[in-house]
């Protein structure tokens, strides 16, 4: 049996530069050029967000490379794309957003079995410069325990 290559891109800024409140998983609205890329790990999220127009949700910014073996037919890299979650859920997300301080983030973009990508959204709030130290830290002590434990 074949196994397949799991692809998983991750935004590693998100946990820096956030709190992250609640995860959503949402589907996206894909070209076929689009998921060849994404299934070649051509894909970039650290500068992505997300945004309502009108009642649907959708991801700015995300950079998804064009196929190199794409025709004329090929995406633009930094195009607006719709992500799919049930009603109830936009509309959850909808009125959280409309709280101040709170923005939707991606946090990983991946493929699953069944050969479909998906989006890993939180819904995040900002962290102040003193947050940030404050990760920094607990990331340098749980790094010098790990070192400990393995001597």
């Amino acid at each position: 049996m074949e196994e397949k290559n799991i692809i998983e891109i991750k935004n590693k800024r998100a946990a820096y530069e956030y709190f992250l409140v609640d995860d959503y998983t949402a589907g996206l609205v894909l070209t076929g050029t689009e998921i060849k890329s994404i299934r070649d790990g051509k894909a970039n999220l650290s500068d992505a967000y997300c945004v309502f127009i009108g009642n649907e949700l959708f991801v700015r910014e995300m950079h998804i490379s064009e196929y190199r073996f794409g025709s004329y037919l090929n995406h633009s890299a930094k195009r607006d794309r719709k992500l799919l979650l049930n009603r109830k859920e936009l509309n959850k997300l909808q009125n959280r957003i409309k709280e101040r301080g709170y923005t939707i983030i991606p946090v990983m973009l991946y493929v699953n079995p069944q050969g479909r990508a998906k989006l890993l959204i939180s819904l995040a709030r900002g962290k102040k410069f003193f947050d940030k130290r404050e990760s920094i830290k607990e990331k340098d002590t749980h790094r010098d325990m790990q070192r400990e434990l393995s001597y």
